[in-house]
């Protein structure tokens, strides 16, 4: 799953009594804001308040912990920009493990690519159970796909358990769609998680993560890109503005010999097509390469 880091849960009544204001904090003292008309669901599960809101500019919205997580109108910001760019530098994804994602926007971008198995490991049976129920048009018809195995549980004690056993996992992509880096999410950006990872994906294979706002969380950016530059031969973070997050949002794609660089514009959109990948908004051959540039200030950050 996605969101800015610091959960902080503020929801009140804002200049009309049937609107509700969203507050979307990046820091303690700057955020965005949104309008909501009403709350559809509220549920306090095992881990964490769930929430879906109806909103005039982003449809519905799913909120964790007061968090923003992902909109129906922008979601393909954030999956088009997490799954895209690994899954097409990649020359035969074929298996490929999505840790958190429970709303389905990963899986769904990513069987659009023709992986033969994808599994889904999500911690909070509750985030998929209400999107289910109320965000379809996020995660499509995914959750019924055959090649999607649904696993309820923690990330961390997956990936150990897929690399101790005979033979071994070997994943050609791995994704962390994750909350931020605090509570239950904390352990899986740690080094030691990553370097799991690194032992569970295939050869020439890639793990993918969002790794926060290089304005606003530059600390994090820094050491979440130290970390992998610690495990990975090759450490690519691009970077995309997400509305729902009121920021510049950065990723990062890390492997021992996948270099994100490596395809040209016109290799990745001869890859989008001949795989027939349609129903795209935001990637593209052309944004593919975009994305990887940095102005001076990121490039100071992660010299």
């Amino acid at each position: 799953m996605m969101s800015p880091p610091q959960p902080q849960s503020d929801l009140s009544a804002a200049k009309h009594v049937s609107t509700l204001r969203l507050n979307e904090s990046l820091t303690d003292t700057v955020g965005a804001y949104f309008d909501a008309t009403s709350c559809i669901a509220s549920h306090q599960s095992e881990y964490q308040l769930i929430e879906i809101f109806e909103c005039p500019d982003l449809g519905r919205v799913m909120r964790i912990d007061g968090v923003n997580m992902t909109s129906e109108r922008d979601e393909f910001f954030y999956h088009e920009s997490l799954i895209h760019p690994a899954a097409t530098a990649h020359p035969n994804p074929q298996r490929a493990l999505i840790i958190g994602g429970g709303d389905g926007g990963a899986a769904e971008e990513l069987l659009k690519h023709p992986i033969t198995e994808c599994v889904l490991c999500e911690l909070d049976a509750e985030v998929v159970r209400l999107s289910r129920e109320h965000l379809p048009t996020i995660h499509g018809d995914t959750f019924n796909d055959s090649r999607l195995q649904l696993q309820i549980g923690d990330g961390a004690a997956y990936v150990r358990t897929a690399i101790a056993s005979t033979p071994p996992a070997a994943f050609d992509l791995i994704y962390l769609d994750l909350t931020d880096p605090a509570g239950e999410a904390a352990e899986l950006y740690s080094p030691a998680f990553f370097a799991d990872c690194k032992a569970a994906l295939a050869s020439g294979g890639a793990m993918v993560l969002h790794i926060g706002s290089p304005y606003f969380h530059a600390d994090r950016v820094r050491e979440a890109t130290a970390n992998l530059r610690a495990q990975f031969t090759f450490v690519a973070p691009y970077f995309v503005h997400i509305p729902t997050y009121g920021a510049t949002w950065g990723f990062a794609v890390a492997s021992m010999s996948l270099d994100l660089r490596g395809p040209t514009e016109g290799e990745i959109d001869s890859r989008l097509n001949e795989r027939d990948v349609q129903s795209r908004q935001f990637y593209n051959g052309e944004m593919h390469c975009a994305m990887q540039a940095q102005p001076e200030y990121v490039r100071k950050l992660l010299a």
